[in-house]
């Protein structure tokens, strides 16, 4: 009944990260559709990540799974310590400026100069 982490494992092989066998142990545990809903991701996104087939970022796949199963935090110097996924979506949303809150323009200019943020611009 692992048929998840038995895929991850086998695509993977020995160097399998952490978070991708969480990503596995989650999916056994519910289904890759409900796991992809917590995500905030498609169901194909989370499929293709376990076949270590995923063409897109990874880094950002992993901050929501740190983020929404292993408690992953981030230190923000705005908001304090958030979960690692909203550090991801709020740095994304940062990419295009909107008037829509206060919050989101606070974050808008936070996030364009945080550390974070810049370690992700350079790589």
């Amino acid at each position: 009944m692992n048929a998840n982490m038995n895929t991850a494992a086998t695509e993977w092989g020995t160097g399998i990260p952490e978070w991708v066998s969480v990503l596995a142990s989650e999916c056994d545990q519910s289904s890759q559709r409900a796991v992809a809903t917590k995500l905030n991701r498609s169901g194909a996104l989370v499929n293709q990540v376990l076949k270590n087939k995923y063409n897109g970022d990874l880094n950002a796949v992993e901050d929501c799974v740190r983020g929404v199963f292993m408690n992953g935090t981030t230190a923000c110097p705005e908001l304090g310590s958030i979960p690692s996924n909203e550090c991801h979506d709020w740095r994304k949303k940062a990419q295009k400026f909107s008037s829509a809150n206060t919050l989101r323009v606070r974050m808008y200019r936070a996030c364009k100069k945080c550390p974070h943020n810049m370690k992700e611009i350079q790589s």
